[in-house]
């Protein structure tokens, strides 16, 4: 049976290649009821350009129950369907929607039978792992092999440069647990990638450093956070944004 939604796009993971649908990106975001949805598969740079999108889109597409996955917030989007309808750009939109379904922690969400979920962490810090030569190689393999694989109909598209740094993301949530988590956030690679234009490598980490465990901790920051569908027990950091705390709970899209 085909469904139609409309969601907010709070997530856009890093793309990874796929045997079964090329290059795909974890999509995720809040329907007008305030629920998650899972949008897969997405092969975000196949999309025409009046259908791509970033965080804070709202979407409308048609879709359908995914055969081999059980999540409950997953959907398999007919990629043909998705329309860009708008953007949230009022920050009081963006705390109305955020808000009212952050949860403590990713147990918390789990204990709801939730894959999905948004946490405000304290005591944040960022640090960074430089890859090998040999990791880079092997990804940008790994992307230049998807692209050979392509069909005649989709679009050619230029071979990702992986991103030189692994991410990782500390931090104590709700419930008092200390996480370490790998950053997936696609924004995250992008903005490292800007800055490195701008200024030389340890610079441009400096100032990713300060902008999200001082500027967006000053702000509210936010974790988007989901798990794997055949490791349900291992959650993953697919997205950080400000928002700020805010009482009001109206949804307002």
């Amino acid at each position: 049976m085909v469904s139609k939604s409309r969601v907010t796009i709070l997530v856009k993971a890093c793309p990874q290649p796929s045997r079964k649908h090329n290059e795909t990106v974890c999509c995720a975001g809040l329907n007008y009821l305030g629920a998650w949805q899972r949008l897969y598969p997405i092969r975000f740079r196949q999309l025409a350009n009046e259908q791509a999108f970033r965080r804070w889109s709202v979407l409308e597409f048609n879709y359908s129950k995914p055969i081999n996955d059980s999540r409950s917030e997953s959907c398999r989007v007919h990629e043909e369907s998705i329309e860009l309808v708008g953007d949230v750009t009022s920050k009081q939109k963006r705390e109305n929607l955020v808000n009212p379904v952050v949860v403590a922690s990713e147990i918390e969400a789990a204990s709801k039978g939730n894959s999905l979920a948004l946490i405000r962490p304290e005591n944040v810090s960022l640090t960074w792992r430089k890859r090998s030569d040999s990791e880079l190689a092997e990804a940008r393999k790994a992307f230049e092999q998807q692209a050979k694989q392509s069909s005649m109909f989709d679009k050619d598209l230029d071979i990702i440069e992986p991103c030189p740094f692994e991410f990782k993301m500390q931090f104590s949530d709700g419930d008092g647990k200390t996480r370490n988590k790998k950053c997936s956030d696609w924004e995250t690679s992008a903005a490292y990638f800007n800055l490195s234009r701008k200024f030389d490598e340890q610079k441009a980490l400096e100032h990713l450093q300060t902008t999200y465990c001082d500027e967006y901790v000053r702000t509210g920051l936010v974790f988007a956070l989901g798990n794997m569908a055949k490791r349900p027990q291992t959650w993953q950091l697919l997205g950080i944004f400000p928002t700020a705390r805010s009482g009001q709970t109206m949804l307002e899209l």
